[in-house]
């Protein structure tokens, strides 16, 4: 079947794991699951519920008639109530029980809040893994030195390690934003029509205290350590923003670095993995384009997109709900979950295969090195016995003249060559003034040190779940 629209970010890009958490087996089998776990501790409260009905709300959590679902929302135009009566047909005997005191929100909001934790807590892995690997290539170059830039101008030399650092620490930063996340993020609990409980209060006969055990005892079971204190018939859509708005911060940390990536694979110093049998260009056979930083940037800027529409959302509630958020966060929430996932299987590929090209990181190095290191050679000539303004005077006029050689006639630059013509500099070993690894600062030290203090505690919190490669779907 072939002939309808499918999701690129399913078919393309998302893992098989990040596009199941958003289908329909596994919400709909989660509002189920609400359905047994308010009828369990309804029951251990004093309900008239009886084991049987229990049971077989239990054995039918994953007979799920589709097809009499779809017939039963087109008839109730309410997707809840088409699977609350699914349900009592698969489970006769709980029929009077399923939903009992509940609203809507209860399985649709509840089974959300789930499923985001859960594709956090997989985004989070999966992040861990990208942190991992570029550390490792950090560690790796962390002391070969390589033109900086600023302005995308030459600047001071940095190592290819400490750049890799930079990315690394950027997504150090949105692990540590997702952890929080994940550990703050509450049930939205047993709480009734308008979040006032009274369904459940009249349930218990005035008893608030089984109300509070009630909602305690559904939150426990889901493995959720607090729900919301209070809540309209949703919960506060807010969360939904502080959620995609940390998609987002992942989405602009992948964008900046593949962004670096492909400037640095143009100017032919690095580049993404390029498989034997790919093709760069349909017409250009010699191109080897770099795709997979391409994708990558293209669905970041996709998630940056989305970022607002929760925030517009949480804004326009009104009251305690309105149902002008439904059909926007089913669109919202699984596509900046998957396309994050997408962007993260991109780049541990990426991470795991970088290709460095020492010769040409060197060459264009010691084009501008010479420039750079003009300070050094006017104290080294100082220190041979020179004087020191006489000197300077001679590297600017020999530094221009060298630039506008290189400028003016695309010739290299030969600011060396002026400088051991001229008697003033003999008695300087240019050689070991220019040596590029005086110039790097602590870079070595630096990557080192964010090793140590940044990565290992990722590494350590993560062991059993750091992947090494990730093959990508096309």
């Amino acid at each position: 079947m072939m002939e309808k629209y499918t999701s690129p970010l399913v078919e393309r890009n998302a893992s098989e794991q990040m596009s199941r958490l958003f289908g329909a087996d596994k919400k709909f089998g989660t509002w189920r699951r609400l359905w047994l776990e308010l009828a369990k501790a309804e029951k251990e409260l004093g309900l008239d519920i009886t084991d049987q009905q229990i049971a077989q709300m239990q054995e039918n959590l994953e007979n799920i008639d589709y097809a009499k679902a779809k017939e039963y929302e087109k008839k109730f135009r309410h997707d809840v109530m088409a699977h609350v009566h699914t349900f009592a047909d698969a489970a006769p005997s709980a029929a009077g029980i399923i939903h009992l005191g509940a609203t809507s929100c209860y399985v649709g909001d509840n089974a959300d809040l789930i499923i985001l934790r859960e594709a956090m807590e997989l985004v989070k892995a999966k992040l861990a893994s990208v942190i991992d690997l570029l550390a490792k290539f950090a560690e790796q170059y962390k002391s070969m030195p390589t033109l900086g830039f600023t302005h995308y101008q030459p600047a001071q030399v940095t190592t290819v390690g400490k750049r890799a650092a930079l990315w690394c620490y950027e997504f150090v930063m949105d692990y540590h934003e997702l952890a929080h996340r994940i550990d703050s993020l509450p049930f939205r609990g047993v709480k009734g029509t308008t979040g006032t409980q009274a369904s459940f209060l009249s349930l218990f006969e005035g008893n608030h205290e089984k109300v509070k055990a009630l909602n305690e005892k559904v939150t426990k079971a889901f493995g959720f350590d607090k729900s919301c204190i209070v809540t309209g018939q949703t919960y506060q859509r807010k969360l939904d923003t502080l959620a995609v708005n940390t998609l987002s911060l992942i989405a602009q940390s992948a964008h900046k670095m593949c962004s670096d990536i492909r400037l640095l694979a143009n100017l032919k110093e690095m580049e993404e993995p390029f498989g034997k049998n790919q093709i760069g260009s349909s017409a250009m056979a010699y191109k080897r384009n770099p795709m997979r930083s391409e994708r990558a940037t293209a669905l970041s800027r996709f998630v940056l997109s989305l970022s607002s529409s929760p925030a517009m959302t949480a804004s326009e509630q009104w009251f305690e709900r309105t149902l002008d958020d439904s059909a926007n966060r089913r669109l919202v929430l699984p596509e900046a979950f998957l396309a994050v996932d997408g962007i993260l299987e991109i780049l541990i590929n990426i991470s795991g295969g970088l290709v460095v090209y020492p010769k040409v990181i060197e060459a264009r190095l010691n084009s501008e090195l010479p420039f750079m290191a003009s300070e050094n050679i006017l104290m080294a000539g100082v220190k041979a016995g020179g004087d020191r303004q006489k000197l300077h005077e001679k590297i600017r006029v020999y530094s221009q003249q060298a630039a506008q050689q290189v400028k003016n006639e695309g010739a290299k630059n030969d600011l060396l060559e002026r400088l051991r013509a001229d008697d003033d500099f003999k008695n300087i070993d240019l050689d070991q003034v220019l040596d590029p690894s005086l110039y790097i600062g602590r870079c070595t030290e630096q990557v080192e040190e964010f090793i140590e203090q940044a990565v290992e505690p990722v590494r350590k919190a993560n062991r059993d779940k750091l992947k090494c490669s990730a093959e990508l779907k096309v």
